[in-house]
């Protein structure tokens, strides 16, 4: 099978992320797909059409799509190459965590498997990325991280940052300088009531976050 177009590519990673991020518990729905991409659900249906007439999805009837395995494959290959791209901008440019996310998803389609496997040798082949996401292997395979979010947990709780969502500029700036980066430790300390803020001890500093900030840390 021929490679995917960089449209393709991203429309598979998308499906592969939502997955992966417990967003979609099942079959990925098309006003997922439309969100994370920040298309409109006309063109995120066609394309799912297409993903299926390709071999790469199984659309669900009136529930949504499922990668076949060979979508599943391609998915990773682009997602490899993704992470890879953002640990060698971070740790050998030395660009910040919430710049290399959208370098990344320029040059993702333009590296071959040689190119992949030579970043993978340089780094020392890094198992996660600078938002604790797991790298796939060359052979597809990848690390499961069960995790919870941060607002699901009780007051009193202490956990580890294991990754966090990578998909808002802003946010990750947001959250770095609070300290809630991975594998930080950090202590729930209180809920205030109607969606207020939660109060969380990161390190030796007293932090407030806003619920919807707290929903992208993932923890264990």
């Amino acid at each position: 099978m021929e490679r995917p177009s960089p449209a393709v590519q991203d429309y598979l990673k998308a499906i592969y992320q939502l997955v992966e991020s417990g967003e979609a518990t099942g079959p990925v729905t098309t006003s997922q797909v439309a969100e994370a991409l920040a298309v409109t659900t006309a063109s995120a249906s066609n394309m799912l059409k297409r993903l299926d007439g390709l071999g790469y999805a199984t659309q669900v009837k009136r529930q949504g799509v499922e990668l076949t395995e060979a979508g599943r494959k391609a998915a990773l290959e682009v997602i490899r190459h993704h992470r890879l791209l953002e640990t060698y901008l971070a740790t050998r440019l030395g660009m910040s965590w919430d710049e290399v996310h959208r370098e990344a998803e320029v040059l993702e389609h333009h590296v071959s498997e040689a190119l992949a496997d030579r970043i993978a040798e340089v780094l020392g082949h890094p198992d996660r990325d600078p938002h604790g996401h797991p790298i796939p292997t060359s052979a597809g395979h990848v690390e499961s991280s069960p995790s919870r979010r941060l607002p699901e947990l009780p007051e009193g709780a202490r956990v580890r940052v294991a990754r966090v969502d990578d998909r808002d500029d802003e946010l990750l700036r947001f959250l770095a300088e609070r300290g809630l980066v991975p594998d930080a430790r950090v202590e729930v300390l209180a809920y205030a009531p109607f969606g207020g803020p939660i109060s969380l001890r990161v390190g030796d500093a007293t932090v407030e976050v806003p619920p919807a900030a707290a929903h992208a840390v993932h923890v264990e």
